[in-house]
């Protein structure tokens, strides 16, 4: 149990929400674990087995307080609002976002800006690491032309410019990834980022990845009342989820790439791990699908620090605070939105 910007998220599976009086009482296993009042949370989120009494659903839609599914993946199911919603302000709060002249450049300047200084903290722990010279002087000309990417970040008020220097960033950064192998490079060969198919194992195992990140993005947009739709960074399309893919893209040096070289690393995938389809194309084997969810699923247990709240939180709950925080910068509680910045 976690309770971060007065929203109590529970993960531990088996437990049980109900009400007492004016406070949530937290069981697992029978035991009594929290009681918390009512009068200091402002949203309740549940990941997968967990049971609310409805007693306190009733309670939490009486008194407006949000109360979001989540099942154990973290994929957005059902959210109670209440009578009083807060969602329309929002999400028309949002619409208006997009169409003023300044606040979509701005949120995606900050987006682009984090997940570049990700990118090029992994580039400089890998040069760091590296006990090739040569492998550690290409690792630190790429995090060097990340850091070029960020400069020009600086001076930039239109998205085209934000996109630009993204673009630069990522190829960069893509062309320096496979020094940072240290498995079998032969098998994760990769010269270039592709997605439509994965032409390599490596670009077959990142997609498996950042779709994972996806779902989660969403389903945190989803958790305060967002739409995943209505992005600032990526153009609108049918059926896109624009705000999500502006959302994940501080995440997936943290979350998705490194886990990709740890697996890989680690020898915990392998070329059996994938099959070989026709035109070339590379996907995840069953047996390797249900390897990268469960190392997915303990990568997102493990701890962070994170610099906004100034504490240490599970790297699973990022998403769903940098959606509450993108929330609060929409509504005006914040004059910036606050990427999340990995150390």
């Amino acid at each position: 149990m976690h309770e971060l910007q007065n929203v109590l998220y529970v993960m531990t599976q088996g437990t049980v929400l109900g009400l007492d009086h004016d406070a949530v009482k937290v069981e697992v296993d029978g035991e009594l674990r929290l009681r918390l009042p009512l009068l200091r949370l402002s949203g309740i989120v549940v990941f997968g087995r967990v049971m609310v009494s409805p007693y306190l659903i009733q309670r939490c839609a009486e008194d407006g307080r949000s109360l979001v599914w989540l099942d154990g993946r973290g994929r957005f199911k059902a959210r109670i609002q209440g009578a009083v919603r807060g969602n329309v302000l929002l999400r028309r709060a949002q619409h208006l976002a997009l169409s003023d002249p300044d606040r979509p450049w701005q949120i995606g300047r900050q987006i682009v800006a984090a997940k570049i200084q990700n990118s090029r903290v992994a580039l400089l722990r890998g040069a760091r690491d590296s006990r090739v010279d040569r492998e550690r002087v290409l690792l630190t000309s790429a995090a060097d032309r990340l850091a070029s990417a960020l400069q020009g970040l600086e001076g930039a008020t239109d998205l085209d410019r934000i996109r630009g220097a993204e673009g630069e960033a990522a190829r960069a950064y893509f062309q320096a990834l496979p020094l940072l192998v240290k498995g079998d490079r032969a098998a994760f060969a990769m010269e270039r980022r592709s997605r439509r198919p994965p032409k390599d194992r490596m670009n077959a195992l990142l997609s498996f990845l950042y779709a994972l990140l996806r779902t989660e993005c969403s389903a945190a947009l989803e958790g305060v009342g967002l739409d995943p739709q209505v992005g600032f960074l990526h153009a609108l399309r049918p059926g896109r989820p624009a705000l999500a893919l502006d959302l994940m893209e501080e995440f997936r040096p943290v979350l998705a790439d490194r886990l990709a070289l740890r697996l890989i690393n680690l020898r915990q995938l392998g070329p059996k791990d994938f099959d070989a389809l026709p035109g070339g194309a590379f996907q995840l084997s069953d047996d390797g699908r249900r390897t990268v969810l469960t190392a997915y699923q303990r990568r997102k247990e493990e701890t962070v620090r994170h610099p906004a709240l100034q504490a240490s939180i599970p790297l699973g709950l990022v998403p769903h605070v940098q959606a509450r925080l993108l929330a609060r910068h929409l509504r005006g509680d914040l004059a910036a939105y606050p990427p999340f910045v990995a150390h």
